[in-house]
């Protein structure tokens, strides 16, 4: 594992977007109805002991579609037999899917989220030792797996369930009542209510603004100082529409940005998503592949540069010509660009419509050695 960082470090330039230059906009599409927001989240053996029946419960509260489910055990299918990384497991649909297709791979899942194990430790049980799982964040990849050596594969799904939106105590929805909390991990860290009751005027803005509120983000901001303290997720939603000019309320619910902008600050999701992903990389067998799927034009914009920079190696040579900078690939792009779902699971699952996947795959050694 010495190997790991140095490879990760050769993707961490000032070229690279971070959550400091980027401005963030939903890709997620008015036409979803009553969906809200599904951008990015942190999902996480130490998980508290349950029953049987309570774990069967979790899962069947937890469960939910696995997203470009087919596309993702495809781009799968070549790489080497060893481990794979889900390192957002959630409810265990990604990750029973790659193993149930190739008996040569076994999985490692993280999250955050302790009902996401719970219902995943239920949904991959039939695996036996083949699936292993951890509560963590996936910002810590690389010490979940220090003694796993190198990696056949690792899949982000970084977008926020269904089971979690649709959970009122998790304070995750603007459409129900509860807590303001929005942690991933409710066992520590700060909640979105402490957030919006000791961030200054300013904070608050940067935060809207970088969510893609722009000329709002200020008037928010200051009606949130204005009506704290804020204990519930009604109570902030109903702040932000009175802040927000009818004219823009037919556009969809007001707040959506908002409590998007605070569950992305509350979990740092966009810290965590750059410390990974070079991570990830650099944990790669040859020709093993890393598969992202995002749902916020932001970690999508994050994730195009470090694939884009791993498989340049940082060149900052003219294009067409020899590259003389010393700059070393790691990767390959799979395919060029994001891919979208299809039209005929869009209709069956809604989520899936915002979401877009990218991949790269590791070189062999003789293709590192012939670019060197």
């Amino acid at each position: 594992m010495t190997s790991v960082p140095t490879a990760a470090s050769t993707l961490r330039t000032q070229k690279r977007p971070t959550r400091d230059n980027l401005t963030a906009k939903s890709m997620c599409s008015s036409s979803v109805g009553t969906v809200e927001d599904f951008s990015s989240a942190l999902f996480p053996v130490g998980c508290p002991r349950t029953s049987l029946a309570e774990e069967l419960q979790m899962d069947s509260d937890f469960s939910h579609l696995p997203v470009m489910a087919h596309e993702i055990v495809a781009l799968f299918a070549p790489v080497p037999d060893g481990v794979v990384v889900d390192a957002t497991v959630g409810g265990g649909g990604h990750a029973a899917a790659i193993l149930s297709s190739r008996p040569g791979l076994r999985l490692v899942g993280l999250d955050r989220d302790l009902d996401a194990l719970a219902a995943a430790r239920v949904r991959l049980a039939p695996f036996g030792g083949r699936a292993e799982l951890h509560h963590a964040r996936f910002g810590a990849l690389a010490d979940v797996l220090e003694h796993s050596g190198k990696v056949s594969g690792v899949l982000f799904d970084l977008g926020v369930s269904s089971p979690q939106l649709d959970r009122a105590e998790r304070g995750f929805s603007y459409r129900l009542d509860a807590p303001l909390d929005m942690r991933m991990d409710q066992s520590s860290g700060r909640s979105a209510a402490e957030l919006v009751n000791e961030a200054s005027e300013a904070e608050l803005a940067a935060l809207f603004r970088d969510s893609g509120e722009g000329r709002l983000a200020r008037r928010i901001a200051r009606a949130v100082i204005a009506a704290r303290p804020i204990e519930t997720t009604a109570q902030l939603a109903q702040v932000v529409s009175d802040a927000v000019p009818a004219a823009l309320r037919r556009r969809g619910h007001p707040a959506r940005r908002v409590f998007q902008a605070l569950r992305i600050a509350v979990n740092e999701e966009l810290d965590e998503l750059d410390a990974a992903l070079p991570e990830a990389v650099g944990l790669l067998a040859p020709l093993g592949r890393c598969v992202v799927l995002s749902y916020h034009s932001g970690e999508d914009r994050m994730v195009k540069a470090a694939f884009a920079e791993a498989a340049t190696g940082g060149c900052v040579c003219p294009p067409g010509l020899p590259c003389v900078c010393g700059a070393e690939p790691l990767v390959r792009l799979v395919f060029r660009g994001s891919k979208k779902a299809s039209a005929e699971e869009i209709e069956q699952n809604h989520r899936a419509e915002s979401a877009r996947m990218r991949a790269v795959e590791r070189l062999a050694p003789s293709e590192e050695m012939h670019r060197q």
